[in-house]
């Protein structure tokens, strides 16, 4: 139910906060920061309150699924304040709401005791409505248990700029945990350990430059994995872009100008931002960055959108996701992840919530699922799309389709996979035909005779289909048939 309620918010955040106090200065800056991060954020502007909580107020704090409380010196003088204060904790009691206590030029202990100068502005309150025994009661009970939550405390945390990124850091750490889209559960089955060994690659709190690949045949997962990676380290981050299909971009009319103004709008956070390189990247040369290409397929696409890695800060990370790993070696990147099939289990439990909505096949199609599971090799593309194709099928349909895979590919399948094949010359495409159809499981010094005696300089030709993940060398199976 918490889950629910807070993916169905119309706010991200609601700060509550005494206006005479911190609206000009510490609410205002926080307010702007959590804004240049697009998180939706309520706040009340009015100046001019009444006695009582408006419905409104009310409304936009159920509506939130993050409460931010300012303390500050005067904010217990305001029974505005600490009636929306117990509104939120209700909240918390009630929906699960995350609520982050900020102190801020107050010490918690004060809060939670009502003494010190805090106190003081609490006593004025409390001797105007003495009479009201019970509402006075509720916020003593409210700021004890607020004060008594996990914050941040500003004079732990000398500049005040400093403590409004740790603030909005936090606040999207924990978005991230509850917000990410419930689809993930099924992009990422299996996966989950893969993002967090890209991460260790990165090595996010490192002070070099870091340029990271992730190599892989079509279909594998290299884009699903990236966004992952992404989506989970980009807050730690200046400036961020994700540069989705950059092969397909570039062949529409006009793709370049309209990935570089991504790229820099992106980065800079400015969506009027001047198409002029030298100058931009000169501002992006103070900044750490993350920017991810996906889908590159030449060097030529990377030089021409970001010309070289020594504009890049030291602490700035750039993930390339590529069928091709000539591509990372001209670009110089030396850390390379290579990902492969997903294991037996996770296959088939990706194959199950697309093919059953649930985690494991419906009773009497364990049979069929294993020999999808056999054809799909570990492939996700291809595990999510029989999934769907099969999903709410009769047997028969299922036996049927499953022996027409055999010899025909299925058409989305097919469309990922020929992007490979379509980047070969002739002499390649001959090679890997041949060895596709004729030399599976034959002795590399074998294949390579009889395709030099075919005049099509199979070292060239053999080295590419590897780089492109097309074919794949077992040494191990090579040693044996020498």
């Amino acid at each position: 139910m918490a889950s629910s309620y807070r993916n169905n918010k119309k706010y991200d955040v609601f700060v509550s906060f005494r206006g005479e106090d911190t609206r000009d200065n510490f609410t205002s800056h926080l307010y702007s920061a959590l804004c240049r991060q697009n998180i939706q954020t309520f706040i009340d502007h009015q100046l001019n309150r009444g006695d009582e909580i408006s419905e409104s107020l009310v409304n936009a704090i159920e509506a939130s699924a993050i409460s931010v409380i300012v303390f500050s010196e005067g904010y217990a003088s305001s029974r505005w304040c600490l009636d929306e204060l117990v509104k939120i904790l209700e909240c918390k009691k009630e929906y699960a709401q995350i609520v982050i206590p900020v102190f801020y030029q107050v010490d918690p202990s004060d809060v939670r005791n009502q003494t010190g100068s805090f106190g003081d502005s609490f006593s004025k309150l409390e001797e105007r409505l003495k009479e009201n025994t019970e509402k006075l009661q509720s916020w003593r009970n409210a700021l004890e248990e607020a004060a008594s939550l996990c914050g941040f405390h500003s004079p732990n945390i000398r500049r005040e700029s400093e403590l409004i990124n740790e603030v909005v850091n936090h606040i999207l750490k924990r978005m991230d945990e509850v917000f990410r889209p419930g689809d993930n559960n099924n992009q990422l089955v299996g996966l989950e350990s893969t993002v967090e060994k890209i991460e260790s690659l990165l090595g996010v709190e490192s002070k070099e430059i870091w340029a990271l690949g992730i190599w892989a045949i079509g279909g594998i997962g290299k884009t699903t994995i990236a966004r992952a990676t992404f989506d989970k380290i980009s807050r730690y981050f200046e400036g961020s872009c994700f540069l989705e299909n950059v092969r397909g971009e570039l062949q529409r009319p006009g793709g370049l100008a309209c990935l570089r103004q991504k790229l820099l709008s992106n980065l800079l956070k400015d969506k009027n931002v001047i198409l002029d390189i030298g100058l931009n990247f000169r501002r992006l040369s103070r900044m750490k960055v993350l920017i991810v290409f996906d889908d590159v397929t030449c060097f030529s696409q990377l030089e021409s959108l970001i010309g070289s890695l020594e504009w890049l800060t030291p602490v700035s990370r750039i993930i390339i996701t590529t069928r091709n790993k000539q591509v990372l070696r001209n670009w110089g990147v030396r850390k390379i992840y290579e990902m492969g099939p997903l294991e037996y289990h996770h296959a088939l439990e990706l194959f199950s919530r697309h093919a059953f909505k649930r985690n494991h096949p419906d009773v009497g199609y364990e049979k069929l699922s294993s020999k999808v599971m056999k054809y799909a090799q570990g492939v996700p593309l291809a595990i999510k799309v029989l999934g769907c194709f099969l999903y709410k099928r009769e047997k028969e349909v299922w036996e049927s389709a499953i022996n027409k895979l055999q010899s025909i590919l299925h058409p989305s399948i097919l469309e990922v996979l020929k992007i490979s094949y379509d980047g070969l010359d002739d002499k390649e495409k001959n090679i890997f035909l041949d060895v596709a159809c004729f030399f599976q499981g034959e002795g590399v010094n074998l294949v390579m005779k009889f395709f030099n005696a075919s005049g099509f300089y199979p070292e060239i030709g053999i080295s590419v289909l590897v780089d492109k993940s097309l074919i794949v060398i077992d040494f191990i199976q090579q040693d044996n048939n020498a």
